[in-house]
This record gives structure tokens, sequence and C-alpha cells, in this order.
């Protein structure tokens, strides 16, 4: 098998023992190939070809383990919908550190793949569904140029899953820069041992490379940079109209990926408290929410990382809370920076917050499509819908226009910029869904190819794109999506 390329380097299995166990995999009953990401497997340094269809279902089902691999179940805790919990890899085992040909280390993690000490008696086991989703999507987001963990491969067990109902079982490979999680922090903070919290906290500086500035220490380089990403990653998911579902501490990844596609969505019509999560009924983790919960679990961060800050625990609390306080106008600014990205606006004046507030209460109250309406402003188009009829939107339009007139550079290029900023394509959930009913029920995998296909150059129009790109009718309308848990 090594001449795959497989290159394992497992620098997380030489932290202290209590971080992890050491298991292999549970074996699956009857493996089949589903899905392979040739083009991910390239980038890894990893080569496929010469092995046949039943030797790659083994492998990635987890019945044959690459050279080089140590399957460890990561521990680590979490504030789920605000409510510590002590968690852990359930349904997961990390079989290494993959060093690809750049140099850069990638966790490669197969989820599904059976009972952990950390399953509370869960079955450690995977719908094929929801695996499926989480390709998608995160394919997706890679596309859109989303930071992103991303699926190397999807296996069937040949086993049956029973959640409400019997459902096909099977395995993802996912792909991440690593698997640290804010909750990986608070599992080390309960144990109250400052070494070991500084172990991981240098452990992770390195990994990740944060680098720190003169005379400030690896907690607070740490502190920072992991909430500078997080801003930049949440900016992302608003950009392009994404709703993660499920924001809780361990699924908010120190790397800045975004992380554990649950009951994410994306949204349609604008409306800043879209949510379509089917456990989030009290709309923690709305579209509009995403950046107050950013810094919420920062501040759950920040607690872990006190005793590391500095010996004097009010100059800790002091530092700590600069750095969490100043999250909420920096996001705001790096907001805005996006939203006239978005709307071709090159430089700064007072009124750009107005103008692009003005715009999405209009879009709000016309019920109009976000992906839609960016891109029609991108090329000038005047839809039908009820949005570009309306006199308020032709006044906000003229207004726009004048401030596009009154900048520098020219028409190229701030169609350059919108274009880069507002993609043609998005994973339309009604979409998805008709995907993975026809692949996971059905045992049709055209739908999802084609649908995989459309998704790859998002920001490019072609014509192939345009079934893709329609909102979705009143009978395909998706309300809620689910963990698949």
């Amino acid at each position: 098998m090594n001449k795959i390329g497989w290159s394992f380097d497992n620098t997380y299995a030489q932290l202290p023992e209590i971080l992890y166990t050491r298991l292999a995999p549970t074996p699956a009953r009857a493996p089949g190939l589903v899905l392979l990401n040739h083009v991910l497997a390239n980038k890894l340094g990893l080569d496929f070809s010469d092995m046949d269809e039943q030797s790659c279902a083994a492998l990635f089902a987890g019945n044959r383990l690459p050279e080089g691999a140590e399957p460890i179940a990561q521990a680590y805790a979490g504030h789920q919908f605000g409510h510590f919990t002590m968690l852990g890899d359930g349904r997961a085992i990390v079989l290494g550190e993959q060093v690809a040909p750049d140099g850069k280390r990638f966790d490669i993690q197969l989820k599904g793949s059976g009972r952990t000490p950390y399953s509370r008696n869960g079955d450690g086991r995977a719908a094929l569904g929801p695996m499926l989703r989480e390709y998608i999507i995160s394919e997706a987001m890679h596309a859109l140029g989303v930071p992103t963990t991303r699926a190397l491969a999807i296996a069937t067990t040949g086993e049956p899953v029973h959640r409400e109902q019997p459902l096909r079982g099977a395995v993802l490979t996912r792909v991440a820069a690593s698997h640290l999680r804010v909750g990986t922090f608070e599992y080390a903070a309960m144990r109250r041992e400052i070494q070991l919290l500084q172990q991981l906290t240098d452990y992770a500086c390195q990994r990740h490379g944060f680098e720190s500035a003169p005379k400030e220490n690896n907690a607070l380089t740490l502190l920072k940079g992991v909430m500078n990403r997080q801003m930049d990653l949440i900016i992302h998911w608003m950009r392009v109209g994404f709703i993660h579902g499920v924001m809780n501490t361990d699924n908010m990844a120190i790397s800045g990926e975004t992380i554990d596609y649950g009951p994410c969505a994306f949204m349609d019509a604008y409306d800043p408290g879209t949510l379509f999560s089917s456990i989030d009924h009290a709309g923690r983790y709305a579209f509009a929410a995403q950046p107050r919960i950013a810094k919420w679990n920062g501040a759950r961060f920040a607690e872990t990382l006190l005793p590391l800050l500095h010996n004097d625990q009010d100059k800790a609390i002091a530092m700590a809370e600069e750095t969490i306080n100043g999250f909420g106008e920096i996001f705001q600014q790096r907001w805005l920076e996006m939203m006239r990205r978005k709307l071709g606006l090159i430089g700064r004046e007072d009124g750009d917050a107005a103008l692009v507030d003005t715009l999405l209460e209009q879009m709000k109250q016309q019920g109009a499509d976000y992906t839609e309406t960016f891109r029609a402003l991108t090329y000038g188009n005047t839809p039908s819908d009820p949005l570009f009829q309306d006199k308020a939107f032709q006044t906000w339009h003229q207004q726009w226009k004048d401030r596009q007139a009154r900048q520098p550079g020219d028409a190229k290029e701030t169609l350059a910029m919108m274009r880069n900023a507002n993609p043609a394509v998005i994973p339309r959930n009604h979409k998805v869904e008709q995907a993975l009913d026809a692949a996971a029920n059905h045992n049709d995998m055209k739908p999802l190819q084609e649908l995989l296909a459309a998704l790859d150059r998002p920001y490019e129009d072609r014509p192939e794109l345009e079934p893709y790109q329609s909102p979705s009718a009143p009978g395909e309308r998706v309300y809620q999506t689910f963990c698949g848990t």
C-alpha cells in the first residue's frame, strides 16, 4: 500500500495520552466504494489508480490501515447549545497526519468507523445520507473559497444503522488541517493540569503557524490567532449565505476551517433570522447570530487559557477581555469590507454602511434571493422579481450607481471584484436533498455527480448551471435539515 504515497508523521499521537485513546476502526462487514476524490488525493500526494475498487473500499471503510498510520480517537469537551458536556470522537478515528508534497500536514480521519470510549451509548456508525451531505457541502465550500475540512472518500459498510428507521451505513474519510477544537482545550482545562494545557497550546501554535509577537506568550498568540481566523471564516460564511447550524464549541476548529457539516444549509430568500436545523428551536445558530456565537465560543476558549495568559488572574482576565471585546468592532469592519466587494465599491465612504443596510432591509422585505440578487447586480441584470420592480429599491439602485461613479478604477475592476465575491451557483438545499435521496435511497449516483460537477467552479457562468441556480419552487422548499447522528 506504500505505492499509494502515504507519508504519515503523527505528532498528535506524541502528546500525553490523556488527550486520546489508541484504537483501530471497527471492520465493516461488506465495504463498497461510493466516492473517491482523486483531485484531493493528488494534492495530498496520494495515488489510488493502481488499487482496485474492492481494495479501496476496504481501505476507506477502515478494514485495512495505511502504512504508517497510528489510529486514535481524540478526547474533547464542548458547550453544546450553551451547556457544557464531556465528549470525544464517538464515531471517528484519526488515522494519522499525511504530509503532502508541499510540506503541509493533514489529518486523515474516518468518520463512522465504529464505537470508541467516547461513544456515550452510540453505535459509532454513520448513515450514508449525512456522509454524502458532508461530501457535497465541504467540497462546495472549498470551491467557493471558504476554509473547510474536505472529503477524500465515502465507503458503505454493508451494515444497516438504526435511527428512526434502518439506513445504509457508511464511512466518510475527512481531511483537515487538524481536528483541534475549542473543545479540546476545554477538555484539557477541566483536567486542571497546567503542564498539559501548556503542551497543547504550544502544539497548536506550532501546528497552525501562530507566531508570537515580541513579549507575547503562546497562549495570547493562540487566542488572538484563533479569533482572527474565526472572524474571517464567519465573514466567508455570510458572504455566500451559509448557515452552519450547530456552532457548538466542539465544532469550532482552531485551524479556522469549517468542520462538522450536520444540519447546515444555504440561505435562499434573505432573512437574518434564517435557520434550518431541526434541533435549534430557539434560533441560537441562525444566520445573523453566527458572529455573536463565534465571539461567545471565543470567550469560552479564552477561559481555558487564563492560567497561561498571566500568573496574576486579574491581569489574565484583562488580557482575555481585551481580545474578546475587540471582536465585534473588528468583525463589523471586515464584514463591511466584504459587503463592499459584493457591491463593487472601491475605497471607503461614510455612507457605505447605510447603503448596505438599506439593500439588505429591502431584500428582507421583498423576500429576495440572496445569491441571485447579488449576481444580478454584478451583471446589471434586471430580473422580474418584486425587489427590482420596487420603487424604493430603484432609488437605492441609483444611489449605488452614483457611489460607484465616484470611485477610482474602471468597470472591469469593479466587475472582477463582484464576480469573485458573488457565486453564480451554491448548493441549493432542494438540489442537495434531491441528490441525497437518489443516491442514498435509490442507489442512483447520477444526480449527485452532476451536482458536484455544477458546484466545482461556482464563480463561472456556464449554460449547464441553469438548473442549479434557481431557488426552490414551493413544493421543493427545504424547511428543516437534520444532524444525522
